[in-house]
């Protein structure tokens, strides 16, 4: 492992790998581009590089971004990538009290340790957790999609009915396309642009993007002012003093991100918002999510971040993707004549010592390359708010249209824009919205076929352990926090 950890720091391979990095930082930063879609632009230019070189460059780059995401959710309540979505609450409410710097030195150092903590299970414990997500057939994969979609609906700002509410209609919204068991059209009108559904990119982008432009603009005393208050200045050791007095919140939120980032299919947004929900719903102060929480800014970000090292446990292991990204790196692997699988650990066990080696460097590159991202968008956000919103709507235009280089992604984008405008006004919340449009084609499509193996039966459903174990955790998000209130009071008197 140490001849790996040297071996890294060749030229042919830092020099990619920390180009990547930057280029991170753009696709993080600008709302609509995504981690997925970063990687995905680089493949073409690793291919004529060795296997580390480019291994290096797609992880500096999955890495960065989905920190970076962070800094536009954060300032503006806008999300750089979906796996940011959980920043636009306590994140953003610390900009508003003036602490947005504070945020952001939290959300880059829990990242760094929640990535090293994620990549260090990753080399521990692969096979095992492996075993473990392998085991999830279309039963659990519905109840996991239904438990991430109950932490974002309930533990959104505002009343839990609003929240559900706003999934519910994600949920509809989801449906729109072609039929995934039977490929007929679904609620297209006609319409072949709808074929492919609604894209949850331009959804995102018109909710958090647009919506804000909107609102801007509907408040003239406003536009000439900055965008964002004084956000005060980086502090690492008082962070690192912070993060030390919040270490289990840290801890318990990487090690569930891993985990959730070892089930096939569930990826680092699900991560967040299950860390976000377990951590207040263990609070001692659950009040105070939402309002501008330390714990609640520590506790997605060290779980999305963590959750990139697992979804490579799936991955190296069996050859069965974590996520998007990691069904990249598959093809990948095999472009650069690869076998992804048990044998990998036999066949090319030095290229695994060196991802081991990369995943852990990359965490302590991120502090730097994340300190410069910061100072960047802090400078440009830092203009007339009326500036900032004209590059806001500049880029949603752009993130919208780059996804599928089609114009009705612009619209899309608009109608949600809108529809966002008012959901604010009636004080519906917006993440469980988009997580339940993300989310929906998982959901139905593993309760769909799972009924074609049951013969419509719900037996599997409901009787399987697993399965038994999410129902308990979707019942415990929703009353438990009653319950816990009535044995405290109980333990009071």
């Amino acid at each position: 492992m140490f001849e790996a950890m040297l071996s890294v720091f060749r030229p042919a391979i830092l020099f990619p790998w920390l180009l990547s990095m930057a280029f991170g930082v753009l696709i993080g930063g600008t709302p609509g581009l995504t981690a997925t879609m970063g990687v995905a632009l680089i493949i073409p230019v690793t291919y004529y590089m060795e296997p580390l070189a480019g291994m290096a460059m797609i992880l500096g780059v999955s890495f960065t971004s989905i920190f970076t995401g962070d800094i536009p959710a954060t300032l503006l309540r806008i999300p750089g990538t979906p796996a940011s979505g959980a920043a636009t609450l306590d994140g953003y409410e610390l900009t508003k009290q003036g602490r947005g710097m504070e945020a952001l030195s939290l959300d880059l150092l829990c990242s760094a340790i929640g990535g090293f903590i994620g990549i260090l299970l990753l080399m521990a414990v692969a096979p095992p957790l492996a075993k473990f997500a392998l085991k999830f057939t279309n039963f659990q994969y519905f109840w996991l999609g239904i438990f991430g979609l109950s932490m974002s609906a309930v533990l959104s700002a505002g009343k839990p009915l609003n929240g559900v509410l706003s999934a519910t209609l994600g949920l509809l919204v989801s449906t729109v396309g072609m039929d995934i068991t039977t490929g007929l059209p679904r609620f297209t009108g006609g319409n072949v642009e709808l074929l492919e559904g609604i894209g949850f990119i331009p959804a995102m982008v018109g909710l958090f993007g647009l919506s804000e432009v909107l609102k801007n603009v509907g408040d003239a005393k406003l536009l000439g002012k900055s965008s964002i208050p004084e956000f005060g200045r980086i502090s690492l050791l008082r962070t690192l003093k912070i993060i030390l007095r919040n270490k289990m919140t840290v801890l318990k939120a990487s090690l569930l991100g891993t985990c959730v980032g070892a089930l096939p299919g569930a990826g680092a947004d699900i991560a967040a918002w299950v860390a976000y929900g377990m951590e207040k719903k263990t609070s001692k102060n659950p009040e105070e999510f939402g309002k501008g929480s330390i714990k609640g800014v520590i506790a997605p970000t060290s779980a999305n971040n963590a959750a990139l090292g697992g979804t490579w446990i799936p991955a190296l292991v069996f050859g069965v993707p974590g996520d998007s990204i990691t069904a990249i790196v598959l093809g990948a692997m095999l472009m650069y004549g690869l076998r992804p699988g048990p044998l990998i650990f036999q066949e090319n066990l030095k290229l695994v010592h060196g991802i081991f080696a990369v995943g852990l460097i990359s965490q302590f590159l991120l502090i730097p390359v994340g300190l410069i991202g910061i100072r960047i968008f802090g400078k440009i956000l830092r203009m007339p708010r009326n500036i900032v919103m004209v590059i806001v709507l500049i880029f949603s235009v752009i993130g919208s249209y780059a996804i599928r280089n089609s114009f009705f992604d612009i619209y899309i984008m608009a109608a949600f824009g809108v529809a966002g405008f008012f959901f604010e006004y009636l004080d519906i919340p917006l993440p469980p919205l988009i997580l339940a449009i993300i989310l929906g084609p998982m959901i139905e499509d593993n309760l769909r076929v799972g009924l074609i193996k049951t013969h419509g039966g719900f037996g599997e459903f409901i009787f399987d352990p697993i399965c038994l174990t999410l129902i308990f955790l979707i019942l415990f998000v929703f009353f438990g926090g009653s319950v816990m209130k009535f044995f405290r009071r109980n333990k009071m008197e």
